[in-house]
Parts: C-alpha cells; structure tokens; sequence
C-alpha cells in the first residue's frame, strides 16, 4: 500500500511516495467449469515493474498444494526482489484407478497453468509487474505442467524462461521403467488397445517431445539420486532443447533425491543462488 512522506533538505521539501511489498492470499484468477482457480502472491516493496516467477506444485498430478510443496523457493524469490505467484490448478484423477483418465487430464492442468500466465500478464500494472518479464517455475509434476505450458504458450504469449525440477519430460519412457508401477500390472497392459491409448497419451504431454526453436530457455535443477524420476529425463530433455538451439542448463544436485523438501531436511540447498542468478539473467530489464 502506498504511503506518504516528506522529505526535506535545507529549504526544500519533497512529498514521496513510498509503496510497500504485499503478500495476498486466494486469488481467483480463472473458472473452469463450476472450479474456480486460486494463486497466493508476493509483491516486493516499490512501484516496480517486477519480473515474476509463476509456481506450479508438484504432487504426481492428484495431490499437492501451492503453499507448503513449493515453500522452500518463496523466500530465495521474496529476497531477490521478484513477484511471485504460486497457484493451485485441477487435480488428475487417481493415476492407479484410472490410467488413461489421469493422462488425458493433464491438458485440463497445463490450461490452468497457461490461464494464470495470462491472469497475470493482464492484471500486471495492478500487481506491479512487467508482463514480458514472466518465467514458469515447477517441480515434479508442477515442472511438467510448466514445460508444457511454456513449450505450447496461447495466444497470450510466452514466458521468457522455466525452472523445471527433476521434471518427467518423457512420460511414456518413465511409464515403461518406472518401479513405481509392478510389473504385473505393466504386463496386463502391454500390447493391448489400452496400452497404445495410453502410450499415445503419456508421449502427447512429454515436454521432450514438444521442443522447438521457438522455446523459452530452461534451467533444470535435478537431484543425482532421484529414484522417482531418474535424472538422466533431465539431461536428454536439456540435450532435446540444445539441438533445438533453446538455451539449456542442468544444475545437479549432488545426492539430491526427489523432491526440495527433502533436500532441505539434508541440507542441499546449494541451488538456490544459481536459481536466482539464472532468473536475474533471463530476466533482466
């Protein structure tokens, strides 16, 4: 909120305007359907403009929330001077109980993630941000939202850069190797109508499969000892992008498993500074 003030050297006085940071809670910032879609917001103190960081929760697409998944980036963003906006998006349908339905909505999401790229970008002066100085920031399933939502921007427009971690870029590769899923039930697909759907499904939103020259760059952070999704889906996706010509870095996270939550339990928080630095980079003024 502004507030104002003099001040006053030798004979002169000067009215100023001071414009204090704002942290704001449940914004509605689209319907889809009968849902509405809520953010949480960070403005800095100052008229700004500011480069903004949009956030996209993690939780395998049918859990997670905007708050507590994605904490440990908020204050690093605060103390750097960026907005940022951490939204909730529509939830998938259990993965277990229902494969294919579960594939198929991860369109819903990626709109939803694109549908706040917009809200901001339209409500910018009100929230004192630059609307060409936005990137995309998600971790797990949230970085899989945000590379596809950047890789296959509206007519609203691009971000100008994502920060994915330990993102699943390849779907269908992680779908046929993942130990998450028994091999029974991998076995009682396989070959069937049911396995090509669903397949064609994982390959349609594999972010490793909608690169081209025209991609924003990306900075991928990943732990080397991720056992959910492997850390080599980091590196063919950055080599993907490269080929492409998209600027591309991997930050690895030495004995980092899956998920910033844990890495700060065990103290790998050593990304954070490159993070920011890569932000201040891409988005500069």
């Amino acid at each position: 909120m502004p507030h104002n003030f003099f001040v006053c050297a030798g004979a002169l006085c000067l009215f100023m305007t001071s414009i204090h940071g704002e942290d704001l809670k449940d914004i509605e910032y689209g319907q889809a359907g009968k849902v509405a879609l809520h953010m949480d917001a960070h403005i800095p103190d100052g008229k700004g403009p500011f480069p903004a960081a949009i956030l996209v929760h993690g939780g395998a697409w049918v859990t997670g929330d905007r708050t507590n998944s994605v904490r440990p980036l908020l204050q690093p963003l605060s103390d750097a001077g960026f907005a940022w906006f951490s939204i909730s998006y529509r939830l998938a349908a259990d993965v277990a109980r229902n494969p294919v339905g579960a594939a198929m909505q991860l369109g819903t999401a990626e709109s939803d993630v694109r549908r706040a790229v917009a809200f901001v970008r339209e409500h910018a002066p009100e929230y004192r941000v630059n609307p060409n100085k936005i990137a995309l920031i998600g971790e797990s399933a949230g970085g899989q939202l945000a590379a596809m939502a950047a890789l296959r921007p509206d007519t609203s427009g691009a971000v100008q850069g994502v920060v994915a971690f330990y993102t699943p870029s390849d779907l269908a590769t992680l779908a046929r190797t993942t130990s998450l899923i028994p091999d029974n039930v991998r076995d009682a697909v396989k070959g069937t109508l049911f396995d090509n759907i669903l397949m064609a499904g994982l390959s349609e939103f594999s972010p490793i499969n909608a690169v081209s020259a025209a991609s924003p760059p990306f900075l991928l952070i990943h732990g080397t000892d991720d056992n959910v999704v492997p850390f080599a889906q980091s590196e063919r996706f950055c080599d993907k992008l490269r080929a492409s010509n998209v600027g591309c870095e991997l930050y690895p996270v030495k004995g980092g498993g899956h998920g910033i939550r844990g890495w700060e339990y065990y103290k790998l928080t050593d990304y954070k500074t490159p993070m920011v630095q890569w932000l201040q980079k891409v988005l500069a003024p």
